[in-house]
């Protein structure tokens, strides 16, 4: 090293602020960490090459001097003056040049030591511009409302355009706006977006390849399914049919329904629905047009559990539509009533069951809220004119049930709650038998049970408990100026775990008592509903702990939570065909077939974070109650596809997890690893490919109109997993640019509520 000359220090990115106290800088101006703790100057220390400084004169040190103001001006500049930068940075070229030429008469050592100062301010001025023009740019570096945030496009040609907005500087995942739909946190996909992204990026190059089969395969696979699902599909509209199926087996599907959805969502006065139910099959017996609707739609939810092959999806999806139609009939007044109510809550759950716009349902849940309220329902029978008890209970009844859907609704479309507390004051429904009411409608009012006798409303009583702060939690995840804080999550996840602990002695206590209790239905549903709730908290800050540990707590949680969940929804082959949680949940649609891919998807990630983060000599110490949960995660969706589910890219996801996990435990490198995930993704492509074909097979021949190749790429909006769809709405090189307006598919097809 020449004498004189000093080595050159490392440049500080980090601001002063963040340098001082040891933490994570995000690089902006302000950063993240200034902005919460009110830091009126974000600055940045910038360390120069240090050189010796001769004395010099008057005009030298008063031209230096000006330079440094200039330049720790720019230091200390906002983002917001965007036009004060481009000012500054013109007057201070003029006056660097200037400077330049009024020191020609000085010694040559100063001189080229004043050019060297002025050049480095130059230098930090233009990357300070270009910095503000690349961010001005690109809009995956977009601030939001809040400083902390910015939105991030994510783009593959499986997964399609994804648009994520994350707060920094943890990176947790707010919201996804995919298409035309806004997502919030609760929707099952958003926090694995960033987990999953480098499964996606190690295959995208194969993917794009000219050669490659894989994604034709897949578009093949997606047509193939649209013309499965047209099969399916009725005309529309689709006029009520008065035919209903073979009485034995009604009786059958009519058993499904009571013993499955009823006991956690009560709709119906059973022994009511009963005798009305057995009056159809009579010849004398008149036909009232409300109550076949009712009766097919409660067939079409119980088809969803007759048997592990769905076998009636058909005529569930039938008995949808017919449903569909007659609601949809403008007679909107003669529709204010209790039986017009019960249609409409059977249909949203019928959607759900039979694939019918199940991840949409919250959009037609407000109307549903805003007919009960119209009708009165949520103001207490008691401050209301005087009727009959049977009525009053029912009305109770009803109420409950629309808040328990209206909150399944925004969990699984990931939509605010639009209802608070002080939006209603109806009464949780009485601790009464459906005989009970009976007695009330010709007698005085019926006393009701102690809370120690297990009636049909004992589960939906227990559940009413835990609403208000499920509602909370709903609120904090959903509401679109939402930005909870991990002390916000960690206070409601102790008030949960206490509500969750009082929930679950008081179902044990019926469990191990005398007398009725509930069934295993209810018990895995209300189970699995609350630990959504739990891992819905935590899942969010899932991603962060894998980079703080201060985010541990939420890595656990979660993962247990998700375990949890899935040996609620999964029932091994093995297994006796008799658990009817488990059939519904693979046969069905909407929370908790989509939770229950949600767990199964945590899971392999958190082995795959294992995996990645041992660094011993040994292997790694694997749990094997989550190593076996990935491979029966394939065989439980290669088995939906088999049983009518069209879509096939949660098959292919757990396979590339599946195959990841399990080649990171071979000690696959990094280099073979994308050859391995290409064979998992052609392996899922092939097997779900011959279903498909064989599943048209079945249902004869294929029409000359709906032929793989004059069916389009677009797949049907109402796909569980149309997070992979591809982007339409917000894709600048879209060639119809006023397809947001009028899709596609919406021009071509029947148009479903």
């Amino acid at each position: 090293m020449a004498d004189g000359e000093r080595r050159r220090r490392r440049p500080a990115v980090s601001c002063s602020l963040c340098r001082r106290r040891k933490i994570r800088c995000n690089r902006e101006l302000p950063c993240s960490n200034c902005v919460r703790a009110r830091n009126e100057r974000c600055v940045y220390d910038n360390h120069d090459l240090p050189v010796p400084r001769p004395r010099v004169g008057h005009d030298q040190a008063g031209q230096i001097i000006l330079g440094r103001q200039l330049q720790e001006s720019h230091r200390a500049m906002p983002l917001d003056d965007v036009s004060d930068v481009s000012r500054q940075s013109t007057a201070l070229s003029h006056q660097s040049s200037s400077i330049a030429d009024s020191s020609a008469s000085a010694s040559t050592v100063a001189s080229q030591l004043s050019i060297q100062e002025i050049q480095a301010m130059k230098n930090k001025i233009q990357q300070l511009e270009e910095q503000l023009a690349k961010s001005a740019r690109s809009p995956a570096h977009t601030t939001l409302s809040s400083p902390s945030s910015n939105i991030e496009v994510l783009s593959t040609q499986i997964t399609g355009t994804l648009h994520v907005q994350h707060d920094q500087p943890l990176a947790v995942t707010r919201r996804v706006m995919h298409k035309a739909r806004l997502l919030g946190q609760s929707y099952w996909i958003i926090g694995l977006v960033s987990l999953l992204r480098d499964v996606f990026e190690a295959i995208e190059p194969h993917v794009r390849a000219e050669t490659s089969t894989l994604f034709p395969t897949l578009q093949k696979c997606k047509a193939l399914a649209r013309i499965i699902k047209s099969r399916r599909a009725p005309k529309w509209p689709s006029p009520l049919n008065t035919d209903l199926p073979p009485k034995d087996l009604a009786d059958r599907l009519v058993e499904c329904y009571l013993q499955t959805t009823e006991t956690i969502y009560p709709i119906l006065h059973v022994p009511s629905f009963i005798r009305d139910y057995e009056a159809l099959w009579s010849s004398e017996s008149e036909r009232k047009t409300a109550f076949l609707v009712q009766v097919k739609l409660v067939l079409a939810i119980g088809a969803a559990t007759y048997d592990d092959q769905y076998s009636l999806r058909s005529l569930a999806v039938q008995w949808v539509y017919e449903a569909q139609t007659w609601i949809a009939d403008p007679k909107y007044k003669s529709r204010f009533n209790i039986s017009s109510l019960q249609i409409h809550l059977l249909l949203l759950l019928a959607r759900e069951t039979s694939g019918i716009g199940a991840t949409l349902t919250w959009i037609s849940f407000g109307e549903l809220l805003r007919t009960a309220m119209h009708m009165g329902l949520h103001k207490d029978p008691t401050s209301l004119p005087k009727g009959t008890f049977f009525v009053a209970e029912m009305r109770r009844r009803l109420w409950n049930t629309t808040l328990e859907i209206g909150l399944q609704s925004s969990m699984t479309c990931g939509g605010p709650p639009m209802l608070t507390l002080d939006d209603f004051d109806t009464e949780p429904p009485g601790n009464f038998d459906d005989d009970q009411l009976l007695e009330g409608k010709y007698s005085e009012d019926p006393t009701p049970n102690p809370e120690s006798k297990f009636t049909r409303m004992t589960i939906a009583r227990t559940l009413r408990k835990t609403f208000p702060l499920r509602l909370a939690i709903v609120k904090f995840l959903n509401d679109m100026d939402s930005h909870g804080t991990y002390e916000e999550s960690l206070r409601l996840d102790a008030q949960l775990r206490a509500s969750y602990k009082d929930l679950c002695q008081t179902l044990q206590g019926f469990l191990l008592g005398v007398g009725s209790s509930p069934s295993q239905f209810a018990i895995h549903a209300v189970d699995f509903i609350m630990h959504r709730y739990l891992s819905s908290l935590h899942l969010p800050f899932f991603f962060p702990a894998m980079q703080e540990t201060s985010y541990a707590y939420s890595r656990k949680v979660a993962v247990d939570a998700c375990l949890k969940m899935w040996r609620s929804a999964y029932q091994p082959p093995s297994a006796p065909s008799s658990d009817r949680f488990a059939r519904f949940v693979a046969n069905g649609s909407g929370l908790f077939r989509t939770v229950a891919m949600q767990a199964s998807i945590l899971i392999s990630i958190e082995l795959k974070t294992q995996l990645q983060e041992e660094q011993g000599l040994s292997p790694a110490p694997l749990r094997p109650d989550l190593l076996c949960v990935v491979d029966e995660a394939k065989s439980w969706c290669l088995l939906s596809i088999k049983a009518g589910e069209t879509n096939v890219k949660g098959y292919l996801l757990q396979c590339l997890l599946s195959a990841q996990v399990h080649g990171l435990i071979r000690g696959v490198g990094k280099e073979e690893l994308p050859n391995l995930l290409i064979g998992a993704v052609e392996e899922a492509n092939d097997k779900s490919l011959a279903i498909l074909q064989d599943t048209i097979a079945q249902g004869g021949p294929m029409p000359v109109d709906k032929s793989p190749s004059n069916v389009t790429s677009d797949m049907l909006e109402d796909w569980d997993f149309d997070f992979m769809m591809t982007d339409a709405t917000l894709n600048p090189d879209n060639p119809n640019p006023m397809s947001w307006v009028y899709p596609v598919d919406l021009m071509q097809e029947p148009l479903m509520m």
